[in-house]
C-alpha cells in the first residue's frame, strides 16, 4: 500500500521530501526539478549544495542535481544550460511504497519557453530512493505535429566529497574526451587522479560504471555510477581559481565537491514528432 507525499517548502520554495521505509531519503524542488539531497539509508549526505546559493524563482541552483536541457553549457544559441534548471516544473505523483520512495515530475513548454526555443516538448522527471541507491531519470517527448528537433541534456550531479586530494574517478581509462581547458581532445591512459587546478571534461561512449573513490585515512567512501541513455559523461571541478570567481560559491568549496554528470554533449539527440528519449542516471554507494 503507498501513502501519497505531500508538498512541502524548502529555503521557501516547493519541494518534495521522499522518505523511504529504511531510512533512505531524498528532497528534489519543483523549481527546475532539482534535486538537492540524497541520504542513503545508514549512511550521510552525498550531494553537494553550495552555502551562498539562492534560492530565487527562475534562477539556477548551485550544486545538487540541476536538470540540463536543451542546451549543455553554451553549446549552443540559448543561457548557459539551458532553461529546464531555472523553470516551475508541476508535481505528477509522488508517494512511498513499501521498499521505496517515488516521485515524478513534468515540464512542459510554454510561451516563455518558445520565444527562446521554438518547439513543444514535455520532460518527466522520476525519482526513486531506496536503501543505497537513488535512481534519476529524465524523458523527452517530441510534441510537435511534424517537426523533429535536436537537443543536448545532462543530469549535473554535484557530489559532496571530504577532499579532493584523497579522491579519484575509475572507469573512464581507454576513453576519448573533449578537454575544455587545454582545448583539444584527447585519449584517458590511466584512471583518472584528480588534478589540483580547474578540471572540465566531456567523456565520450561512457558504456560501464564509473566509480567515485575517496580514500581517507581510516576511511573509505565508493560510490558507482551507472548511466543508460546518455553517450558522454562529464567531469567537472571548477579548482581554486575559477571558484574564486563564482559568486554564488565559497572560494575553497572546490575541494568538498565533485560534478560527474550523465550527459548527451557531442552528438545532440534528434527526436522526430511524437518519438521520445529516455536517460538515466544510477547512484550506488557501496
Amino acid at each position: 500500500m503507498s501513502t501519497p507525499i505531500a508538498i512541502t517548502r524548502h529555503q521557501g520554495l516547493d519541494a518534495l521530501e521522499l522518505l523511504a521505509p529504511d531510512g533512505a531519503r531524498a528532497t528534489v524542488l519543483l523549481h527546475g526539478g532539482h534535486v538537492l539531497s540524497w541520504v542513503p539509508a545508514g549512511a550521510t549526505e552525498q550531494l553537494y549544495v553550495s552555502p551562498t546559493s539562492a534560492y530565487v524563482s527562475g534562477q539556477a541552483i548551485r550544486g545538487g542535481v540541476p536538470v540540463i536541457f536543451p542546451q549543455f553549457g553554451d553549446r549552443g544559441p540559448l543561457k548557459n544550460h539551458g532553461f529546464a534548471r531555472s523553470k516551475p516544473w508541476q508535481l505528477v505523483m509522488a508517494e512511498q511504497g513499501a521498499d521505496d520512495a517515488l516521485a515524478v515530475l513534468r515540464l512542459t513548454d510554454d510561451a516563455a519557453s518558445r520565444m527562446f526555443w521554438p518547439h513543444a516538448f514535455e520532460l518527466e522527471l522520476s525519482l526513486r530512493v531506496s536503501g543505497r541507491v537513488l535512481q534519476i531519470e529524465l524523458a523527452c517527448v517530441n510534441k510537435n505535429e511534424s517537426e523533429a528537433f535536436d537537443f543536448t541534456a545532462a543530469l549535473h550531479s554535484y557530489f559532496r566529497i571530504n577532499d579532493l586530494d584523497e579522491c579519484s574517478v575509475h572507469g573512464l581509462s581507454g576513453l576519448h574526451y573533449w578537454d575544455k581547458v587545454d582545448g583539444a581532445e584527447k585519449t584517458q591512459r590511466v584512471e583518472l587522479l584528480l588534478p589540483a587546478g580547474e578540471l572540465d571534461r566531456v567523456y565520450h561512449q561512457v558504456k560501464e560504471p564509473m566509480l567515485l573513490r575517496e580514500q581517507g585515512i581510516s576511511t573509505e567512501r565508493r560510490l558507482q555510477i551507472q548511466q543508460q541513455g546518455f553517450d558522454d559523461a562529464v567531469v567537472w571541478n571548477p579548482g581554486p581559481t575559477k571558484c574564486a570567481a563564482l559568486s554564488d560559491m565559497p572560494d575553497q568549496d572546490y575541494m568538498q565537491m565533485l560534478c560527474i554528470e550523465a550527459a548527451t554533449v557531442e552528438h545532440p539527440i534528434r527526436l522526430q514528432a511524437g518519438e521520445e528519449w529516455i536517460g538515466r542516471q544510477d547512484l550506488i554507494l557501496l
